[in-house]
């Protein structure tokens, strides 16, 4: 059993303020892997003014030097891919062959993307007599999530070496081993003292000391809707920026001129990757009704073939939920969807057979569902696909933006023009045609209750960065 009892602070590993510790637990089998200590607010404190004390010099490094070492943790990720991912897998659940491809593949390409982006980004230019200049914010408070937990902390550190701030990280206690990792991987690499801080605990002390810290210029969450009101919220008493990155309940549109024994499958396996949690998930699939049927067939074949199983198994597509009151959470939105008269297709709210041990949920699939039901409503994080039939093309769209989210979306039709007409009427931030690759050059957020900001390209560079206007500087 691993056990950590030290924080990163100002370039060291130093004793917590207080005694309080945490068991991590792996979802596959509920067996403690590893100790880790739980913080207050006199150890943000304390990073906050390693932060603060770091920033005047590290924001005035060149964009080369922050460029190398980017790269340099491109490929320091890189070299301990294997690792990383099985580190993953074993304290949030999802298959090791998948979170060593998507979980650290992703942080590695956004080390890398950053590294290019930086180099190309005019910080600052001539408008006239005045000298538009981009600095860098300053001291950066990261609450980070359990779902993609590397990838959520790399999507904010990333941009924000970039851009020269620095900061500190609370990653979540679920999944918070990994940011262990990563610190000695960004310590190695050479990043100077107070430039990274690491330290964990909860949303409610450690959070909360992060979000209401006056010498914090910015805070960046990511996390559900609630907890990112909670942090706007507090944030807003000092006027910090502050981004947010939270839910979804992200609509599949399956015109009727769609090969549906492509489409389908496409559409059952983004819902379920991960387990369902994934805040973008594609967790409502509208169809025609006149074709629910066809499609329903297809989507109870390619989900009853999925193979449910502990993390470390090769041939594992759905491990587990992170934990127990998830699993308990996602079987309780189950019973509601089958109580408000949906049709189950697949799956229920009964354990696996076959697992007695882990946080295991069958993946779940309803049809006949109507926009008003809980299950079409609300963000289940769980494999729960809701299977909604529409008459018309623009009850179609008009189903897909009756929600109060708006992360992710997805259309496919065999007319790429009439499937982009569809995808410009989506009320989300962004929108996949036919099963179109996934960009890291894309931005990524949200409208409406899914957040404010965006994360990822020059766009998420400039969530880090202030705009000076120097007049008379050029005549």
């Amino acid at each position: 059993m691993k056990q950590y009892d030290k924080f990163f602070i100002n370039g060291k590993w130093v004793e917590p303020s207080g005694k309080g510790r945490r068991d991590i637990i792996n979802p596959s089998n509920e067996e403690v892997i590893a100790v880790i200590p739980m913080g207050n607010a006199d150890d943000v404190n304390r990073a906050v003014s390693a932060a603060r004390e770091a920033f005047p010099s590290w924001s005035r490094t060149s964009v080369q030097e922050r460029a190398e070492i980017l790269s340099r943790l491109s490929d320091a990720l890189a070299e301990h891919q294997d690792e990383l991912g099985r580190i993953i897998a074993s304290e949030m659940g999802m298959p090791v062959l998948w979170a060593q491809m998507i979980q650290v593949g992703l942080p590695i390409s956004t080390f890398s993307s950053f590294s290019q982006i930086v180099t190309e980004y005019p910080f600052e230019y001539a408008q006239n007599n005045t000298q538009i200049v981009k600095e860098p914010i300053g001291v950066c408070g990261f609450i980070t999530p359990w779902n993609y937990p590397l990838h959520q902390i790399v999507g904010k550190v990333a941009p924000a070496i970039a851009a020269g701030c620095t900061m500190i990280l609370k990653p979540s206690r679920m999944a918070p081993l990994n940011a262990f990792r990563l610190t000695e991987i960004l310590a190695e690499a050479g990043l100077p003292k107070g430039v990274f801080n690491l330290v964990c605990g909860s949303g409610s002390e450690v959070g909360h000391a992060i979000s209401a810290h006056p010498d914090i210029d910015m805070v960046s969450i990511t996390g559900s809707t609630s907890s990112g009101v909670r942090v706007a919220k507090t944030g807003a008493e000092t006027v910090k920026r502050v981004t947010l990155e939270l839910g979804g309940k992200s609509a599949n549109i399956l015109l009727d001129d769609v090969d549906f024994s492509l489409a389908v499958p496409e559409g059952v396996g983004a819902c379920f990757l991960n387990s369902g949690q994934t805040c973008s998930a594609l967790t409502r699939m509208l169809v025609p009704a006149d074709r629910q049927a066809e499609v329903v067939e297809i989507a109870k074949a390619e989900a009853e073939n999925m193979i449910i199983g502990d993390a470390f198994d090769d041939e594992t597509f759905l491990g587990p939920l992170v934990s127990a009151e998830q699993q308990k959470s996602v079987m309780d939105y189950i019973r509601k969807g089958m109580d408000e008269g949906a049709t189950l297709v697949t799956g229920g709210p009964e354990r696996p057979e076959g697992l007695e041990k882990g946080y295991f949920v069958k993946p779940t699939i309803f049809a006949d569902v109507k926009p008003h039901m809980t299950i079409a409503r609300e963000e289940i994080f769980g494999p729960v696909l809701s299977i909604i039939p529409y008459r018309t093309e623009e009850e179609a769209i008009r189903i897909a933006n009756d929600s109060i989210y708006g992360l992710s979306g997805s259309v496919w039709s065999s007319d790429r023009e009439r499937a982009k007409k569809v995808a410009r009427q989506m009320r989300t931030g962004q929108v996949f045609i036919n099963g179109a690759e996934f960009d890291i050059f894309a931005p990524f957020g949200g409208y409406k209750q899914s957040g404010n900001g965006r994360e990822r390209s020059k766009y998420g560079l400039e969530e880090f960065l202030e705009i000076k206007a120097i007049m008379g500087y050029n005549q």
